[in-house]
């Protein structure tokens, strides 16, 4: 079973975000920028590669993390963060631009949440970081909706067919994070060992959270 839930806004109109396939004029002018600065000698490309890689896998999905686990370790705040994930979130010190409109969705053994954006590559910078390559591509962007199961199973997931899986479209104006199930046996864990468990795959939904 799957449904999609779409944004309820007109998505291609007041979007200031790239399309995957089709450069904006300030994507343009940092890689200008960029190339100028490496055929200089002023820069070194494997110094971006690994400034792109620290904030795209570790300082982004890190803030998530933390709020995933403290949603699982404070019931109050699990509450509030369901309630009004942007106040929740900003309540962890996490906010700022494409991260102003946040909704958390729970996966639960019932329902599996996915997330996609499916005309542009909406993004919650505050808790991810920057958008996986994959996530951008249309391939994801389509197929996310239409066959959501295959999709997961892609990425190694397959799910109960008694599972429901719900597609969420994220806009300009909104985006989700996915609040993952706890796994069993990390009762005693502390919030910090259960942040350490969080990957930023399975705040997206396309992955789950495996006990350490």
């Amino acid at each position: 079973m799957s449904s999609h839930h779409p944004h309820g806004h007109d998505h291609d109109h007041d979007h200031d975000h790239d399309h995957s396939d089709v450069p904006s004029d300030l994507a343009l002018r940092v890689k200008t920028l960029e190339s100028l600065l490496v055929d200089k000698g002023l820069v070194d490309p494997a110094a971006l590669d690994t400034i792109i890689e620290y904030y795209e896998h570790k300082v982004g999905p890190r803030n998530g993390a933390r709020v995933v686990a403290r949603a699982w370790s404070d019931p109050a705040y699990k509450t509030r963060l369901l309630t009004d994930a942007t106040a929740a979130i900003a309540e962890l010190g996490y906010s700022g631009r494409q991260g102003e409109h946040m909704v958390a969705v729970e996966n639960t053994a019932a329902t599996h949440n996915l997330v996609v954006c499916t005309l542009c590559s909406c993004y919650p910078l505050p808790v991810l970081g920057l958008p996986p390559a994959w996530y951008k591509s249309a391939p994801y962007r389509s197929r996310a909706v239409i066959e959501p199961r295959a999709v997961l199973h892609e990425f190694g997931l397959d799910l109960p067919e008694d599972v429901e899986v719900r597609v969420w479209d994220s806009t300009a104006e909104i985006r989700y994070l996915v609040l993952p199930e706890r796994p069993s046996g990390t009762d005693a864990m502390t919030e910090e060992q259960l942040a350490a468990l969080v990957t930023r795959d399975s705040m997206i939904g396309t992955a789950v959270v495996s006990a350490p």
